[in-house]
């Protein structure tokens, strides 16, 4: 009887969290990086509200933008709201689950795996998820990568989070100011000409911080495909810490619960 109580308990024990490891210098850089974009006023933050225009690059030249509303939650809830020629979409994803709705037709429908996996792609990347530490649950290894040119008479420190899954993300902070620079990572995706699955290396440029409520972020985000860019994030104004409306990421029943 007792023999069967401990290997229930062997079999129904927590598994153990994965281990994650940084090495001293790279401790050091995160630390200087929190304290310069609000120290415990920007850990403290658990929601925004952020509102813009997105705007998308096509060889080289900027097209219509569209104004997004946007909601997030940490650590992985996220509503954006586009509004372009007068049309309505909206894309929502909460942890494993997603959904959209399309203005121009009308539908509500659930994201596709790939649209998922695109969205938790985003969370792993993102700056927060490195400096809040979320990235501890997935387990991982940061390393620091050494210093970088960053432009006259400028350098960045760079160091490189390696997921055990072998996808890694380098990020790049000011080496006198220590604000956050660059996000670079690598990974496939459908060629649009040919169809292949190639790789290809991604990386966000962090532009023009703006201070609100103690709290320091990019109000400006580049992101580059190959080194050509592809997109541009401006925001006009943000909120730290608002209550948001019930059932704010809850799929809609219909579309006349859409407002």
């Amino acid at each position: 009887m007792i023999l069967l109580l401990i290997v229930s308990l062997l079999f129904t024990q927590t598994p153990a969290p994965p281990p994650v490891s940084v090495d001293e210098k790279s401790q050091q850089i995160i630390d200087h990086a929190i304290e310069v974009v609000g120290g415990q006023k920007y850990l403290g933050v658990q929601t925004v509200i952020g509102k813009g225009f997105y705007t998308t690059f096509k060889d080289g030249m900027s097209q219509i933008p569209a104004r997004f509303l946007d909601y997030i939650a940490y650590p992985d809830s996220e509503r954006t709201e586009f509004v372009g020629a007068g049309i309505k979409t909206i894309q929502t994803n909460t942890g494993e689950t997603g959904w959209m709705f399309d203005g121009a037709v009308k539908k509500i429908s659930d994201q596709t795996p790939a649209q998922v996996e695109d969205f938790k792609r985003a969370i792993r990347t993102s700056l927060e998820y490195l400096l809040k530490g979320y990235w501890k649950k997935d387990g991982g290894k940061i390393t620091y990568a050494g210093r970088r040119e960053a432009g006259l008479a400028k350098r960045n420190e760079t160091i490189r989070l390696t997921y055990p899954d072998g996808f890694w993300i380098e990020y790049e902070f000011g080496a006198r100011d220590y604000l956050p620079a660059k996000i670079i990572y690598k990974r496939e995706r459908k060629d649009p000409d040919t169809g292949d699955m190639v790789e290809t290396t991604e990386e966000d440029q962090l532009l023009k911080f703006i201070t609100i409520d103690g709290v320091t972020a990019p109000w400006v985000v580049d992101h580059f495909v190959n080194g050509k860019q592809t997109s541009r994030i401006n925001y006009e104004s943000v909120q730290y810490n608002q209550r948001f409306p019930e059932g704010l990421f809850a799929k809609p029943a219909d579309i006349k619960s859409i407002k």
